[in-house]
């Protein structure tokens, strides 16, 4: 049988795991985010212990270059993270482990995962979008993953900002007020002066509701996806997921006239049914394609 090796890093820890799927993980670890020798130094350490895999999947925060015919594919480039930029990856695992890599954004990875195993199952376009410190998104059409100049950067969607309503810049250093720039969780922090896990103010996560609600309506126009997955942090807010799907019905305003925005809202813009395994069981999935 192949034996996969899956990696979701993100930027605060890493997921990962091997495997076939999630009903056969065979292990699993969970490191944290330091510099980028130490943390590939640990997934690394994980797999020559408990390996060995046939091959890996890396779905990473990014932005990356992950076309295979790159003289940079593999690396993390312009992240704002620090110490991360320019940040050889996929290629540092494939070297030291001497096997085959496939690498992608973690938010791909999670649509791969939702797809292959989960809300999205078998559904020919979708979307998985999550919530958490930043905003990211990936998209499958046809059965599969959104690629094209680079990949899917849904986070950075300009969305409408009503300064008078909400006066606040933003927080991304590119662009102040994308969309993860007002509604990611370091958003949510520096607006509100406390993190969204500790939050309990309800004009705050109606605020909150609609921004996600405006994001996610850009995606349906253009992708015209069959189910969108919304998972993150964030999320984890109890209510918050019934608010954006009231906020998404009363945005489209009786435009289109699909029943999902009627009575079929909740089946439409769905948690993932893989949870918070969502990213490294895709990248899973991902290492099935190396």
């Amino acid at each position: 049988m192949t034996i996969y090796g899956g990696i979701e890093a993100g930027g605060s820890k890493w997921e990962c795991a091997i495997g076939t799927g999630p009903n056969d993980l065979r292990a699993t670890a969970t490191l944290p985010t330091t510099t980028p020798a130490e943390t590939i130094d640990g997934a690394v350490a994980f797999f020559e212990r408990e390996g060995p895999v046939d091959a890996v999947g890396i779905g990473s925060f990014g932005p990356l270059d992950g076309n295979p015919a790159s003289p940079t594919w593999g690396y993390i480039t312009t992240t704002p993270k620090p110490g991360w930029a320019q940040t050889d990856f996929g290629r540092e695992i494939k070297r030291r482990l001497g096997v085959p890599v496939a690498f992608d954004t973690d938010v791909n990875a999670a649509a791969l995962g939702e797809h292959r195993w989960g809300a999205a199952r078998d559904l020919d376009t979708s979307c998985y979008i999550t919530v958490g410190t930043g905003i990211g998104g990936g998209g499958m059409v046809g059965g599969k993953l959104v690629h094209g100049l680079l990949h899917p950067e849904f986070g950075h969607m300009r969305i409408p900002h009503d300064r008078e309503v909400d006066p606040f810049p933003g927080v991304c250093p590119y662009h102040g007020d994308c969309w993860e720039g007002l509604a990611s969780g370091r958003a949510i922090e520096a607006r509100w002066g406390t993190p969204a896990a500790e939050l309990d103010d309800e004009p705050a996560w109606h605020l909150e509701a609609r921004y996600l609600a405006l994001g996610i309506v850009c995606v349906i126009c253009v992708l015209s996806p069959e189910r969108v997955v919304i998972g993150g942090g964030v999320m984890n807010r109890p209510g918050l997921l019934e608010l954006v799907q009231r906020e998404i019905v009363a945005l489209m305003n009786g435009y289109l006239s699909a029943p999902v925005f009627g009575d079929g809202i909740s089946g439409f813009i769905t948690a993932p049914a893989l949870g918070p395994r969502a990213g490294v069981l895709g990248a899973l999935a991902l290492a099935a394609t190396a």
